[in-house]
């Protein structure tokens, strides 16, 4: 959520924001904020007006002793009260209106995020490793899964249906093996702390990272209870903190978590349809910071994490590069992002792994996260951030398919192979043997 200060002072500023993420809703909404805040101001001072006027008036009838003017100062109270109260009920409602809109404004992107309106004027950052070269066609991962018997995409269709496979032997392995490499990188290498958060929240969880109330249509909920199934791990670790205020010298906080991932996937309809590029769930190892509520802090901090994030990359030997969002592009939380992709010898495309987003205080004024630079300050909100470091399956795919060999096995990773439990190459399933 925006400081609505920003949007009462700023007001053409946050006005061209919007108009350089290319969000009309969000912009047509701007003028409605700043009339609604105008008014929930002049209603503050009224009530605070009355209230001063009602204690007051309350010390006068204890010290009078003249029975008339008591009754009158009695009567002058009731009146009060009836008019507080109507006036109480008005600031409450245009607090509500206040709030309802300022949940629907994205963040305001940083100076240096490129303005475009969409993924076509993003800006490739670098790019690191070779891609992989062949003396055969590479096989796309949909025909190697089933040709190794590792993933069953008919079985996912049968039991949950379209975007749904099931992961077999030395696949299942290899998924398992990835999410253990990579906490283990993040934990003992870069210094995160691990979490192990619930798969459900509340509803107000999600409203603190900015994913209610703008896109429910897109995540899963328990009809007769305010739980919701994750969409990523970000959600509950980013809300471990909810309603605090950090002690000096607590941050910088950073965690790692794995969990499955749930999604509709509505707004992807029609991309990414064939093999396990895309699906309504998905396992994924995710980073998150609170850092100190400078942008310095955390402009430094996202450089890290995009490295944190790198880092997994390099470790498994893929071809990888680093994209800059432009404004277009950018998530509704979002005032920079950098997406970390990996090259995919058998789709021949760049595949999204990682998106390394700034937040700023954006996630904190909504979860209301804040710290005490020392002993007495004010508090401040934090800044957040968060990556994947990484997400599944895309990594599998990557590796099947940048792995393979002209006569179908894949060779595991060398990183992976200490947690593989001695399986070097992953091979097709021997023929059954014909019965007598």
């Amino acid at each position: 959520m925006l400081d609505i200060s920003i949007i009462r002072e700023e007001t053409d500023r946050v006005k061209q924001a919007m108009r350089d993420l290319y969000d009309e809703d969000a912009l047509a909404r701007i003028d409605l904020i700043v009339d609604l805040d105008a008014q929930r101001r002049a209603l503050v001072q009224e009530v605070d007006g009355m209230r001063e006027e009602k204690n007051k008036t309350s010390k006068i009838i204890g010290q009078t002793r003249d029975p008339q003017e008591r009754q009158t100062k009695i009567d002058q109270m009731k009146k009060l009260n009836a008019n507080l109260e109507a006036q109480e009920a008005k600031l409450r409602e245009v607090q509500e209106q206040l709030t309802e809109q300022m949940l629907y404004v994205p963040n305001i992107p940083a100076a240096d995020v490129p303005v475009g309106p969409d993924e076509e004027h993003n800006v490739i950052v670098r790019e690191e490793g070779d891609r992989p070269t062949f003396d055969f066609e590479p096989l796309a991962h949909w025909d190697l899964g089933p040709m190794l018997d590792i993933i069953d995409f008919e079985a996912g269709v049968k039991i949950a249906g379209s975007r749904f496979y099931v992961l077999r032997g030395a696949g299942a392995r290899l998924q398992r093996a990835l999410i253990q490499f990579m906490l283990d990188l993040h934990i003992d290498n870069h210094g995160y702390t691990e979490v192990y958060p619930p798969f459900m929240v509340r509803g107000e969880m999600l409203v603190g990272t900015g994913n209610l109330p703008k896109f429910g249509d897109n995540l899963y909920r328990d009809i007769e209870e305010d739980y919701w199934w994750i969409p990523t791990a970000e959600v509950p670790v980013t809300n471990l903190h909810r309603d605090e205020i950090l002690a000096p010298g607590t941050l910088p906080l950073n965690y790692v978590a794995f969990t499955p991932c749930f999604r509709r996937e509505k707004m992807s309809a029609g991309r990414d349809v064939r093999g396990i590029k895309r699906g309504h769930q998905f396992d994924k190892v995710e980073m998150v910071k609170l850092v100190e509520g400078d942008d310095a802090v955390s402009d430094a901090a996202l450089d890290a994490l995009i490295e944190e994030a790198a880092d997994v990359a390099r470790a498994l030997e893929l071809p990888f590069r680093v994209v800059q969002m432009c404004t277009g592009d950018l998530s509704f939380v979002a005032a920079k992002k950098f997406d970390i992709e990996i090259w995919a010898a058998g789709c021949g495309e760049w595949l999204e792994v990682s998106s390394c987003s700034s937040f700023r205080s954006f996630q904190a004024r909504r979860a209301n996260i804040r710290y005490r630079p020392e002993k007495g300050a004010s508090p401040q909100f934090v800044h957040t951030l968060n990556g994947s470091g990484l997400a599944l399956p895309r990594v599998m795919i990557a590796i099947l398919e940048n792995y393979q060999l002209e006569n179908g096995t894949v060779v595991v990773p060398e990183a992976l192979r200490p947690y593989m439990r001695g399986i070097e190459v992953i091979e097709p399933p021997l023929p059954a043997a014909d019965g007598d």
